[in-house]
């Protein structure tokens, strides 16, 4: 379809505007939490689309900050309507809970950075810090300048990190690093996002008898890693093979045996 529509509290819109009143927190604070999620084969019922899984984390930040939960039926009934023309949804809730759903396309070069990864730059500058990092609140501020610093020095990601340096996150994914024979991850209590696929991954690990690391990433174990790579739910596995920083830029082989296993969750 070649006309702007997004879903919106109960109602398919045919805009590209959304009617906000001026004193809506989620206009004047960012007041909203938001999950994005890849629609396979058009439909919320397949297994890679994980949509009870978006749901459930979307239930547990809007009952942490003591939010109204959405109408879930109206909910799935508004990604329906959108999911035949977009292969990845949007999902906001505002703190009254109305919904919000938007569409957008696949990025047009991600087989490329898929097989052939990507630059990133490290965000060891305090602007570039989350706001309530364990949830996805419409305040992003922090990962969103990242990435955009990020991508005026040449880079596709940012790597965000805290106070003493140690890596978190990239502005839109959890990070996996290999070494000595398995995969390390930020544990959730060093302040990142519990994605919908890094726990999906840690789970299959588990289940096939691997051992996952969940430690946190400072300056020396990151300088260790023999490959690293995010993960989120619409690009799948990104490996990185250099991290831009000062004084000098660090450099990962792309290893397919390792990145092969994290593919696997998505054949």
């Amino acid at each position: 379809m070649s006309q702007v529509f997004f879903w919106y509290n109960g109602k398919l819109i045919q805009s590209n505007c959304i009617e906000l009143a001026i004193d809506d927190p989620g206009l004047l604070y960012g007041a909203m939490v938001f999950t994005t999620l890849r629609v396979y084969q058009q439909s919320l019922a397949h297994p890679r689309t994980s949509w009870e899984n978006h749901c459930l984390r979307l239930r547990n930040s809007l009952e942490t900050l003591g939010w109204s939960l959405p109408n879930w039926e109206r909910l799935q009934y508004g990604a329906e309507q959108l999911l035949p023309a977009f292969p990845v949804l949007r999902m906001v809730i505002f703190p009254d809970g109305r919904e919000w759903i938007t569409g957008r396309f696949l990025p047009v070069d991600l087989i490329e950075r898929q097989h052939q990864g990507v630059t990133a730059w490290l965000a060891d500058v305090p602007e570039c810090r989350r706001s309530l990092p364990t949830h996805k609140t419409g305040n992003y501020l922090g990962g969103w300048l990242a990435l955009q610093k990020a991508q005026q020095l040449g880079a596709k990601e940012a790597i965000l990190v805290d106070d003493r340096g140690s890596w978190l996150e990239t502005s839109t994914g959890n990070l996996w690093g290999w070494k000595e024979g398995c995969w390390w991850t930020p544990p959730i209590a060093a302040g990142i996002l519990p994605g919908v696929v890094r726990s999906q991954l840690i789970h299959w690990f588990q289940q096939n008898g691997s051992v996952v690391q969940e430690l946190p990433w400072d300056r020396d174990l990151v300088k260790d890693f023999e490959a690293i790579a995010y993960t989120n739910s619409v690009m799948e596995v990104i490996p990185i093979h250099t991290v831009l920083q000062s004084p000098q830029p660090l450099v990962y082989p792309l290893l397919s045996k390792p990145l092969e296993q994290l593919r696997s969750l998505f054949l």
